[in-house]
């Protein structure tokens, strides 16, 4: 069964007609309306002002009409055929306007009237369309007015109201004002159009600036208007946008001098690993080793169980040895700060390649100095690693690419000069729903403490690139 079309609710068709529009079309369709409004009352002020005045004027020429009979009968007083007077007559009252005349003999029969000597404006009043006459046309008047000559009365004239000639005058006015007003509101609406363009533009630029915060730019500044309102809130939009540029460069110094913190008490920490820890468990080692050669001179059977302990504590010792490398490695490598940092990065896509013979992986870098800080340094290498770690455990893929070079700013255009990473693989990508690991979100924020971008450019079975760029505010060491 078909279902008859839905149509759309009050609250859509109303978004659709005013709330989703611009502030300009709002501001056009709030002005059309008035106009639309105030044309309607004019035209049923026009309509009543001139019925009100036809029909004074019809009035007024029933009156004249009348008279013009009475004073051309006195004026006529003389011995002519009665039939000859009644067509003088009517030729003096062919030009009465408003009125159609009719002259009738003593019989009550109308004599035939020349066209030529009827009312000229009689058909005018075809013009005007017939709505606009029934809405001004005044009820139809007539009088008869006798016409006595010589005390004997030899024929009657029929005055008839006939307001077309005045409404047609009335209905050309009416077109003429009606066109001249369309022309002007036309030109007005335009020129609001404009007007209003120039006069919102500042909250375009509002909005933009907006995404431009959304987007974390808060070096954007508007252009201040004339406007006195639209001026307060392009201030307020700067001041806040500034303020935002403050609030982050300072939480980049904090996080910065954070991480730096941390990387001084990694390499600390790491320094006591390899200097006391170290030893110490070397020292173990060694002294383990004398217990079994002093065992040997034992009897065979505590020989023989003195030597496995030292077998055992030898295999504990190796494991400590094994863990604090481990511990050491992560915390720090050992040659960041006095390897360059491009040989460093070549040793470990180069260790990642051997373990993993079936994924092809490249390494490029250019325009690299040796360092540029331990913070940086210490950055740039655990992302390379948490970036490979994640290409082998998760992403399936065949190539593996990793590249690294120094070069100007693209986003700031002050010729300050930046690191960028790109490591891409051809694997099977990440999943937009699944939720960022621990090693994603431990890279971002890194990068991010050091006032850099990092982005993840992923999509399903069409692998994942990370592009991570870190400023060398300092130039770098």
């Amino acid at each position: 069964m078909l279902r008859p079309p839905a149509w759309p609710s009050a609250r859509a068709l109303s978004h659709w007609l005013w709330y989703g529009r611009s502030v300009r079309a709002q501001l056009l369709i709030v002005f059309i309306l008035i106009d639309v409004i105030a044309g309607l009352i004019a035209g049923v002020v026009t309509i009543l002002q001139a019925r009100t005045s036809t029909r004074i004027e019809i009035a007024a020429s029933m009156e004249l009409a009348e008279l013009l009979v009475s004073e051309a009968v006195g004026l006529m007083q003389q011995e002519v055929p009665a039939e000859k007077f009644l067509f003088d007559l009517t030729s003096r009252l062919r030009l009465v306007r408003h009125v159609r005349i009719g002259v009738k003999d003593a019989q009550g029969s109308a004599l035939t009237v020349p066209p030529s000597v009827g009312n000229a404006d009689a058909t005018r009043g075809e013009r005007a369309p017939g709505w606009f006459a029934a809405l001004i046309a005044a009820p139809i008047a007539s009088r008869d007015v006798p016409v006595v000559v010589n005390g004997a009365r030899i024929g009657s004239v029929e005055i008839v109201a006939e307001p077309r000639d005045e409404i047609a005058e009335v209905w050309g006015n009416t077109v003429a004002l009606g066109a001249v007003a369309v022309i002007v509101n036309i030109a007005v609406i335009a020129i609001l159009y404009f007007l209003f363009g120039r006069v919102l533009d500042p909250l375009t630029g509002v909005a933009r600036g907006l995404a431009d915060l959304e987007q974390r730019n808060y070096r954007v500044r508007l252009p201040r208007p004339r406007a006195q309102e639209l001026a307060a809130i392009t201030d307020r939009f700067n001041a806040l946008a500034q303020a935002l540029d403050a609030a982050r460069s300072e939480n980049e110094k904090l996080n910065h001098r954070l991480i730096t913190a941390q990387d001084d008490e990694r390499r600390r920490t790491a320094l006591e690993l390899h200097d006391e820890v170290g030893p110490s468990l070397f020292g173990l080692k060694a002294n383990a080793g004398s217990i079994a050669t002093a065992a040997a001179e034992l009897p065979e059977q505590v020989a023989r169980k003195m030597t496995a302990r030292v077998r055992d504590m030898l295999a504990i010792i190796e494991h400590l040895q094994s863990i604090n490398r481990s511990m050491l490695n992560r915390l720090r490598p050992m040659a960041l700060g006095h390897v360059p940092l491009h040989d460093i990065l070549a040793e470990l896509v180069r260790e990642r390649a051997r373990q993993l013979p079936e994924i092809e992986f490249a390494f490029s870098a250019h325009k690299l100095m040796r360092g540029y800080g331990d913070s940086v340094d210490l950055t740039v290498y655990r992302c390379v690693q948490e970036s490979l770690t994640n290409v082998v455990r998760h992403a399936q893929a065949k190539h593996v690419g990793v590249e690294l070079g120094e070069a100007a700013s693209e986003e700031n255009g002050n010729g300050e000069r930046e690191l960028a990473l790109t490591v891409r693989d051809d694997g099977r990508g990440i999943d937009p729903a699944a939720p960022p690991g621990f090693g994603l979100r431990g890279m971002q924020e890194r990068v991010q403490g050091l006032g850099g971008r990092y982005k993840v450019e992923t999509a399903s079975g069409r692998g994942t690139c990370i592009r991570i760029v870190i400023p060398l505010r300092d130039g770098g060491t």
